[in-house]
């Protein structure tokens, strides 16, 4: 039998303890907690997440059209997902002891300012016309180095101010409303910088100070038990505590192959469309297809996490972007690569809540920084390898040969997981005996 995880007792929180037979009698049934959308720390948290998420795809979209501009090279521009993508791993692991061992919130309040200034600098420079690669690079550096920390540190603010009863519908609502974000970024990235190379960037760095201001005035309800013990020595605890489960392991496995494919679809997509003619803002509206997937997949968590065990979702998941991999080699033009894309993106939520669920439920709150910043590091070491890897592929096979490509890559790793009797048999661990 596969190893699987059953969430750990949950002590009573400081508002827990404080019942007497004037506040609670003995049997009486628990008071209703107040709907989410009453919630205004959960609510500013998404406001925050939500602006710069969306400030974030414009620029996402505008990057690789200014070094392209700059340097008719797909290399080079696929070169920026790279340094970006690998701070972000570089920096996981440390950013998980920060975070289990610093306020999370102020951590939260110094990644935001940095990425204020970051993507200022750029508004700045092309403001002077005087962007260069290496300035861009050192960017996509910064913006790579302070994505572990404000992105774990917003999760684990999320826990401090959500009920765990809702939890699970906090993070689908969180899912849902972030597709909102990424399905009006790419458009408005490409709309904006067909108005001027400054335009997107002044939207991103907007986003950025609107998620820093919203940080500056969420105080948790809940205390967060930090980790003394925390340090550098203990940085591959979290490393450590996935690896030891074999069927976590191999979920991590295969989510990193997912990420190696399916990160650098964009620059595919945006190489493929720029041969074809198509003005920015068709390319925007192309790309938006994967948050509009996303937004109708996050109505479908509840469903699919009921309907299937873990293991085969996952394989389900893998399964599902052959087929629009394939598809997208033998298709032109932005309305059917977009709705390639709607297709490709409806397992993404189902997938972070997967995540969230088999992992970062199961680790002391002392302890989850580092979880959640391994399970980042490890899936995102796909997005590097396979950004570098398409950004040389695309000079080599152009974007017909890449995309076949990467459509085996994913067909042998869910024939692999298939393949898996321990993954097919892990079950959930509410399920767990």
């Amino acid at each position: 039998m596969a190893r699987t995880f059953t969430p750990p007792r949950k002590g009573r929180s400081c508002h827990d303890a404080r019942t007497s037979t004037d506040t609670q009698t003995a049997g009486a049934p628990a008071p209703a907690l107040p709907p989410l959308r009453r919630n205004w720390r959960f609510q500013l948290l998404w406001l925050g997440s939500a602006s710069a998420m969306t400030g974030l795809n414009a620029a996402d979209v505008a990057y690789p059209l200014v070094i392209l501009a700059l340097t008719g090279s797909p290399a080079w521009a696929g070169l920026f997902g790279v340094i970006q993508a690998a701070a972000t791993v570089l920096c996981g692991l440390p950013a998980g002891v920060l975070l289990d061992r610093c306020d999370r919130r102020r951590v939260l309040i110094a990644a935001e300012a940095l990425r204020v200034a970051a993507s200022g600098s750029v508004v700045l420079a092309a403001l002077f016309g005087a962007l260069t690669l290496p300035h861009l690079l050192a960017v996509a550096a910064t913006l790579g180095a302070a994505q572990p920390l404000g992105g774990a540190a917003r999760m684990l603010l999320v826990r401090t101010v959500v009920a765990p009863e809702q939890l699970t519908a906090a993070l689908t609502q969180d899912q849902l409303r972030l597709s909102l974000a990424e399905l009006a970024g790419p458009p408005l990235g490409g709309a904006l910088y067909a108005l001027g190379r400054a335009v997107p960037f002044v939207l991103s760095t907007v986003g950025f100070a609107v998620s820093l201001v919203c940080a500056l005035f969420v105080r948790p309800q809940q205390h967060s038990a930090g980790d003394p013990a925390a340090s550098l020595r203990t940085v591959f605890h979290g490393i450590r505590t996935l690896w030891q489960a074999p069927t976590l392991r191999m979920a991590l496995l295969l989510v990193t192959a997912l990420n190696a494919c399916g990160a650098p679809i964009s620059l595919v997509v945006i190489f493929r469309l720029h041969q074809q003619a198509t003005p920015a803002w068709g390319i925007g509206a192309a790309l938006a297809g994967s948050a509009v997937g996303s937004l109708i997949g996050a109505s479908l968590v509840g469903l699919l996490h009921r309907s299937f065990r873990p293991g085969t979702l996952l394989i389900g998941l893998i399964a599902l972007e052959v087929p629009v991999f394939a598809a997208l080699a033998l298709t032109r033009g932005p309305w059917a690569t977009g709705l390639l894309l709607i297709a490709g993106g409806l397992g993404v939520p189902a997938l972070s809540v997967l995540l969230d669920v088999l992992i970062f439920r199961q680790v002391p709150d002392a302890h989850r920084g580092r979880a959640i910043a391994a399970t980042m590091t490890v899936v995102g070491l796909g997005i590097p390898l396979g950004t570098g890897a398409v950004g040389l592929l695309l000079q080599l096979l152009g974007g017909v040969g890449t995309l076949w490509l990467l459509a085996g890559v994913l067909g042998t790793a869910a024939l692999w997981a298939a393949a898996t009797p321990e993954l097919r048999r892990a079950v959930w661990p509410s399920a767990a005996a």
